[in-house]
């Protein structure tokens, strides 16, 4: 039985070493650029970005036990992705959105929250760097308890 990662050094030794540099380089960048308070683990076999519960108590809705997350990359069978739950409606969506086309000339591969990247070198680094830092934990905590309440 094989274990699951569970430090960023670990899960980046699990990853193919064709997929290594690039994710990476798309971990640095998120750490360079994520505000102040928001945390690194590794969660659901993904490295993640977290408010931590030393910030917000109650956690994760699903789980209160887990802190509330924010961001995730993962590395897939068929691409490379990034989950960024700020990007669930609203403002910071339609400005991605909007920005997209001025980094990268092929057509946003994007789910709900998710960004696949098929092509490791298709990643808009600097786009990613603009997305991170638009959201603080204040931000995000807000965003998030206020959809939970139309729930």
């Amino acid at each position: 039985m094989q274990s699951k990662p569970t430090t960023a050094e670990e899960y980046l030794g699990s990853i193919p070493e064709d997929r290594k540099a690039v994710i990476i380089q798309l971990r640095n960048t998120i750490l360079e650029n994520l505000p102040e308070g928001f945390e690194e683990k590794v969660a659901y076999g993904l490295l993640c970005y977290v408010v931590p519960h030393s910030i917000y108590p109650k956690g994760y809705h699903c789980n209160p036990k887990l802190s509330l997350p924010f961001l995730s990359i993962a590395s897939q069978k068929n691409y490379i992705s990034l989950h960024h739950m700020g990007l669930y409606d609203g403002p910071l969506l339609e400005c991605f959105q909007k920005q997209w086309p001025n980094y990268s000339s092929r057509k946003l591969d994007m789910g709900r929250c998710c960004i696949r990247f098929k092509k490791p070198e298709e990643i808009p680094f600097n786009l990613i760097s603009e997305l991170v830092q638009k959201m603080t934990v204040k931000d995000w905590i807000s965003i998030y308890e206020k959809a939970l309440s139309k729930t």
